[in-house]
């Protein structure tokens, strides 16, 4: 489940080069960080030296010089106020700021991902990541340097300031800081692990709920509503058990932490006591000393609150950058250039082969030689699994061939810009995505800045002006997620009308018709023809009595391209694609 964890020095080199945009921010947050500690440090001093003099000659203590010392107090107080307002204030900024870069990263690296990435990984594994991950890691970003920096600067001021008034006492408390470092660091180990499994459980239990509540018509359907119930309690019960598991190191952690507390403090009043009874300290000193070794603890105390925030911290740059590391199989080439703006389509595959990158043994594709002249229509048929789809997603490089080559205008289509080269291309699938958003938006979406009469034009051509101009705002009507407020054959028509607007002169249709009914299915046919007018088409189909007007027809099967010519050739050859239509057309009847 969990992959193995990353080392400490290697997160730390991916996440700090985020800081660089913010150096002035993050050099103003420390400093004001160490005007705070700074003011910690003296105060202890001020209370030596009444102290002493107090022993030494009360009579010497005198209004004016006791007002100097308040005084001072009061200074380093206000100083104290307004850098740890500052430091607030400037510290979340500057993570904030950093969390945003980081999220425009993965996202930018997320849309760079090929299908293969997406076919094996849950969107809501992804969602946790952009989300919640990188808000721990915002917190995490600016108190990591803030309390390295504090704990650092009091532990080092107490040990001197300690260090000249008793050597040996400091050296005895200080002797206990290894040994603790020691027992802690165990559970520090156990909690980073407890996190990385809490934090890979909200991922599951994300998309559990996503593919609940997205599926939520056919649970209710099905009265499946006690099943889903249990499958999320089932998920919520494995993440309780993770968190309980965290809490249990964070106990132990916190448990070896304030035993060798107690021992420093312990051991700072006895043997204190015993010095200043041997006159080994004064009196102020062991004031001094008690004040020290309760900034000094609190430090350390600060330190042990801030091991939750850095283990979250961490594992949230981990999960970060294991999607990070998730290579970018479809890239552009060296050297690869735009397409001519004149795409005439013309597409040849050369000896293609093609596997997936997680089954090396199955050939989907083997050696095929095939030529489309432009504007020619493809009808692509067989049964499924036979590669239909797949042969038509190598054109746009959703995947890319692994023998072979693919060329448009006599161009191979590794050479050319993955931009250009699916600008040029325009999808119509049986699975339609809508966007959450207007009529209006999802059209647009084929040609980002089109004007309203673009927009109603190619609405008109796709046949879906007339059902828009009846919906209660008309190209404004906002459509619910995925379209869920539209029908089928409504949502079929805004898809082929984004194409219009997109106007690709290579166009796929991957079986468009075949989830609608009759009705639909006729009027989106016509929308679909009035779209392949002059355009290289490949139309994937499973009703055979779309397709009879095809010019050219491809049958695939396990062994590759088995059959081809036009409807009336391949009824008269008597084979495959004679099969197939005897029983569609048995069926239909």
């Amino acid at each position: 489940m969990s992959q193995p964890r990353m080392k400490l020095g290697h997160l730390m080199h991916r996440f700090l080069p985020y800081y660089g945009k913010y150096k002035k921010e993050m050099a103003f947050d420390l400093f004001c960080a160490l005007m705070t500690t700074v003011c910690e440090v003296v105060f202890p001093l001020i209370v030596r030296a009444i102290t002493n003099q107090a022993v030494a000659d009360y009579t010497a203590i005198t209004a004016g010089w006791v007002l100097k010392l308040g005084g001072l107090y009061v200074l380093l107080r206000l100083i104290d106020t307004a850098a740890n307002h500052f430091m607030q204030y400037w510290g979340h900024v500057t993570g904030a700021k950093l969390e945003t870069d980081m999220r425009t990263d993965l996202f930018s690296h997320l849309q760079q991902l090929s299908f293969s990435y997406y076919n094996s990984t849950k969107v809501g594994q992804i969602m946790a990541r952009i989300t919640s991950d990188l808000f721990d890691v915002t917190e995490f970003s600016h108190h990591f340097p803030e309390e390295v920096l504090i704990s650092v600067v009091k532990i080092t001021a107490s040990f001197m300031i300690l260090a000249r008034m008793n050597l040996i006492l400091t050296l005895m408390i200080f002797v206990l800081l290894p040994f603790m470092l020691i027992g802690t660091r165990y559970f520090r180990r156990k909690m980073r692990t407890a996190f990385q499994d809490a934090r890979h459980q909200v991922g599951e239990i994300n998309a559990q709920v996503e593919d609940s509540l997205l599926g939520v018509r056919v649970v209710k359907s099905f009265a499946n509503e006690e099943i889903e119930k249990e499958k999320f309690g089932q998920g919520n019960r494995k993440f309780f058990g993770f968190k309980r598991n965290q809490y249990r190191y964070m106990a132990g952690f916190n448990t070896v932490t304030r035993l060798f507390d107690g021992l420093m403090y312990i051991t700072v009043v006895v043997m204190g006591a015993l010095f200043l009874a041997n006159g080994q300290i004064s009196v102020g000193d062991y004031t001094a000393y008690l004040l020290y070794i309760s900034t000094l603890l609190t430090s350390i105390r600060r330190i042990v609150d801030f091991t939750e925030q850095f283990e979250r911290g961490m594992t949230g740059i981990e999960r970060f950058c294991e999607i990070m590391d998730a290579p970018v199989e479809i890239h552009d080439n060296p050297g690869a250039t735009p397409m001519n703006t004149d795409v005439k389509g013309d597409i040849r595959f050369e000896h293609v082969g093609f596997h997936y990158s997680d089954d090396t043994t199955h050939e989907v594709l083997s050696n095929v030689d095939l030529h489309v002249t432009p504007g020619q229509n493809i009808a692509l048929v067989g049964p499924s699994g036979a590669g239909k789809t797949t042969l038509c997603n190598l054109i746009p490089r959703f995947y890319d061939v692994t023998s072979g080559r693919i060329t448009i205008d006599g161009r191979d289509i590794q050479g050319i810009t993955l931009h250009s080269l699916r600008n040029a291309i325009g999808m119509v699938q049986q699975e339609v995505y809508l966007f959450s958003g207007s009529v209006r938006d999802n059209i647009a979406y084929g040609k980002p800045g089109a004007t309203d009469t673009e927009i109603i034009l190619a609405a008109k051509r796709a046949g879906a002006h007339e059902f828009i101009s009846k919906l209660p705002d008309g190209y404004d009507t906002y459509i619910g997620e995925r379209g869920v407020k539209l029908s089928g054959g409504q949502k079929q028509r805004l898809s082929i009308a984004r194409v219009f607007l997109k106007n690709p002169p290579i166009l796929i249709l991957d079986e468009a018709t075949s989830a609608l009914d009759n009705e639909s299915e006729l009027l989106v046919q016509k929308s679909l023809e009035e779209l392949a007018k002059g355009r290289t088409t490949f139309t994937i189909a499973h009703r055979l009595t779309t397709i009879r007007n095809a010019d050219v027809i491809w049958v695939l099967t396990e062994k590759g391209v088995e059959e081809m010519g036009t409807h009336d050739e391949l009824i008269r050859k008597g084979g495959i694609y004679a099969s197939l239509y005897s029983m569609y057309s048995g069926k239909a009847a």
